[in-house]
């Protein structure tokens, strides 16, 4: 009977691809065919888990022949996402788009990533106090008790770094080894990397023509061959949205969601008041904050789906020069410093809201200057090369707890709402990113204005 089961599900599933693939055929646009990969996997789902319940063994194994399609999609985006930040870094060079303006370029989307952070901390802080939460009001389970257990023994394994240790890890001292993203800094590694490179191009155009010459022509043949990946593995998207969105609501825990409903609600209060700030950056940067929305949608509806930062920076690069007009150079530098560096969601809301909510268990009174300070001060420098780890949201909420002296245990009590509350600060990272590059291009007067303002259905990022 339950081999019966898998195969109805695995069948609903190919009957719902076959739908999305036939939208295509018809040539139906890529972002109504995202929208309703969206809708039919929530649909999907939601019956899956009315029919068999979060914990069935049915279920357990329809997920995983589901995950073929998921996690395949999103193992293919970051399988090319090292290779298209060096190569359009590289690329950027060739075509002397950011060297003139490099230091500005670059110290404009730290300033830009790291202020949100700040921000975002600040704005978290609001939220935990405007709803009054109490980390001690919260039933601790046997999950929530593993979970914290396992928080602090990570905690333990962690020695924590000054400033300066944490800049000189970003530095490559191998960069082969973090073509192979073997360090948590290493996308921000190759970034660098990329960019002595570049500079040494630019400074062999001065000194050897003929040589230069044939770089960039290699160095432009490779990158056409990168963007057609990424094209081919982009056309899959709607399909992967289907697949992740099925799997996260069939085995969503909606007794837990429910329980811990006012964090939820304040967690994603707080994410859309940050949404809204970066609405502000952009509208202040002299642009129209609704273009921002409708052409970031499917980026960001792919990192809501996806939790995936490193995932979505293939969509994240694509959408600002093709979508939104920024230089390649300037998309690559903001897309790649963001999944290291400020992300608003994972390492400023997250972390501040945590330290807040954690805070009176101990005696600490979270309306205190001092403290309130000190916490928006770690969050912010706590925020460099943490979110690029694999869990990054927890990997900050570490290293602020264990800052401001508070038990990182009790950041496990949240462990059955996370993925729901991931969701939202990954889109949140992802948004952060696009701000940083559209508003640092519109700076540095780089910003194509006409790419921007154009019509979103002659700019599919699908195909382009």
């Amino acid at each position: 009977m339950n081999t019966f089961l898998l195969f109805v599900n695995i069948l609903g599933l190919l009957l719902l691809i076959g739908v999305l693939y036939t939208m295509h055929r018809k040539g139906i646009s890529f972002s109504k065919r995202v929208f309703t990969g969206l809708g039919l996997g929530i649909l999907f789902g939601f019956i899956l888990h009315i029919a068999y319940g979060a914990e069935s063994e049915v279920l357990a194994k329809s997920v995983s022949w589901f995950n073929i399609v998921g996690t395949g999609y999103v193992k293919l985006l970051q399988m090319i996402v090292v290779p298209l930040v060096f190569i359009s870094i590289l690329g950027a060079f060739t075509k002397v788009t950011i060297g003139k303006n490099f230091g500005k370029m670059a110290g404009m989307i730290l300033g830009i990533l790291v202020g949100t952070t700040a921000i975002a901390a600040i704005i978290g802080i609001s939220s935990s106090l405007l709803f009054g939460l109490d980390a001690s009001e919260i039933i601790q389970g046997e999950a929530e008790a593993a979970r914290g257990l396992s928080l602090e023994e990570r905690s333990a394994t962690m020695a924590d770094k000054a400033l300066p240790d944490q800049i000189l890890d970003l530095l490559p001292a191998n960069p082969f080894l973090d073509f192979t993203g073997a360090r948590p800094t290493s996308t921000i590694g190759v970034v660098i990397f990329a960019a002595f490179l570049g500079f040494a191009y630019l400074a062999l155009t001065r000194r050897d023509k003929e040589n230069a010459d044939r770089v960039k022509k290699g160095i432009d043949a490779i990158y056409s061959l990168i963007m057609g990946v990424v094209r081919i593995v982009l056309r899959l998207t709607p399909y992967g949205i289907l697949a992740i969105i099925s799997k996260t609501v069939a085995t969503s825990d909606f007794a837990a969601i429910y329980s811990l409903g006012k964090f939820v609600l304040a967690s994603y209060v707080a994410l859309l008041v940050m949404f809204i700030i970066h609405l502000v950056i952009i509208t202040i940067s002299g642009l129209n904050p609704l273009t921002y929305v409708k052409k970031t949608a499917e980026a960001l509806l792919f990192a809501f789906s996806s939790r995936s930062s490193a995932g979505t920076l293939p969509l994240t690069i694509k959408t600002q020069t093709d979508r939104l007009g920024v230089p390649d150079g300037i998309a690559n530098f903001s897309g790649s410093f963001g999944l290291s560096i400020g992300q608003n969601g994972c390492a400023g809301v997250y972390p501040a809201m945590l330290a807040v909510m954690i805070a009176p268990t101990v005696g600490q009174n979270p309306l205190e200057p001092t403290f309130l300070i000190t916490l928006i001060a770690i969050v912010a420098v706590s925020s460099f090369g943490v979110a690029g780890v694999g869990g990054g949201a927890t990997f900050a909420a570490i290293l602020v707890l264990s800052a401001l002296n508070l038990p990182i245990a009790l950041a496990g009590l949240l462990i059955s709402v996370e993925p729901l509350i991931d969701m939202g600060r990954t889109a949140l990272n992802v948004s952060g990113s696009m701000t940083a590059g559209v508003a640092t291009a519109r700076v540095t007067g780089e910003l194509n204005q006409d790419i921007y303002n154009d019509s979103i259905e002659k700019q599919s990022i699908e195909a382009s």
